[in-house]
């Protein structure tokens, strides 16, 4: 099933956020829209805040105040250094309703503007709302709506594509692509189809990605379990290849991760 809007994956560095929340979605759009992401921040006259993030293997739908965008599936982690005062209100794609969109594979690593006026001020009339939170509400909706409005419901292969993300999302044994191919009954051929239309990333990847942020959240929340621990929790050979994966993506090793997050932690509470 689709992850709840509590779910901390993927947040690399909780300490470091703006003020963010989530907005769930209707159980009619839920087959194309995870969840809906807010953050707002105001930062001092020359503070800059670098957030990083580990991000869904999915594509996002972004308002900002300088317009509308498309952004495709990641390979390695995001950054974005904030600034001043703003805000951004985006929605996570499901797999069908990425497919019914854009072609993810197209825009992987990249964005593609969308020239669409009146979602922009929909939405930016809903965050100048003095009241964040109903600002934060009347955003949504004005996202979600036209998401409904632009993709329509969903075609079978699409839903069994939402399925795959379901079973990599949910059960940790899932570490192979023959694996979860089993799982869908698909060869590993249609597998690799469903997932370069609907989520623009090889099986393989998506696997990947969702047991490193599984990997990346124990490391943060529980200083008392190990990297070996943590490895043979996701079902890895060994805490060496869990390491080899940590750095291909992140760019440092989970020891190195973990000492950054407590500095962090000890950092904000200093203030």
């Amino acid at each position: 099933m689709p992850e709840t809007t509590a779910d901390q994956r993927g947040i690399l560095y909780p300490s470091r956020l703006p003020t963010f929340h989530r907005e769930p979605v209707s159980e009619a759009l839920a087959d194309r829209v995870r969840w809906i992401w807010i953050p707002r921040w105001d930062l001092p006259a020359g503070q800059r805040d670098r957030q990083e993030v580990l991000p869904f293997p999915a594509c996002n739908l972004v308002v900002e105040p300088d317009g509308v965008s498309l952004y495709g599936p990641t390979t390695s982690i995001s950054y974005r250094e904030l600034e001043g005062r703003g805000w951004a209100v985006g929605a996570l794609l499901r797999p069908a309703g990425a497919g019914a969109l854009c072609s993810p594979s197209l825009i992987r690593d990249s964005h593609r503007p969308l020239e669409d006026p009146d979602l922009k001020v929909a939405v930016a009339d809903a965050m100048a709302d003095s009241n964040t939170t109903t600002g934060g509400q009347r955003a949504a909706s004005a996202l979600a709506a036209w998401v409904a409005q632009y993709t329509g419901l969903p075609q079978a292969m699409a839903l069994t594509a939402n399925r795959m993300e379901d079973v990599v999302a949910s059960d940790r044994s899932v570490l192979r692509v023959d694996q979860l191919a089993r799982r869908l009954d698909l060869s590993i051929r249609s597998l690799q189809r469903l997932c370069k239309k609907y989520i623009g990333l090889p099986p393989l990847a998506v696997i990947r990605r969702y047991r490193l942020q599984e990997a990346a959240q124990r490391l943060r929340e529980d200083p008392s379990v190990t990297v070996a621990q943590v490895a043979a929790e996701l079902d890895y050979a060994d805490h060496a290849h869990l390491t080899a994966d940590f750095r291909r993506v992140l760019g440092l090793s989970p020891s190195r991760y973990r000492q950054q997050t407590i500095s962090d932690r000890q950092a904000l509470s200093d203030r």
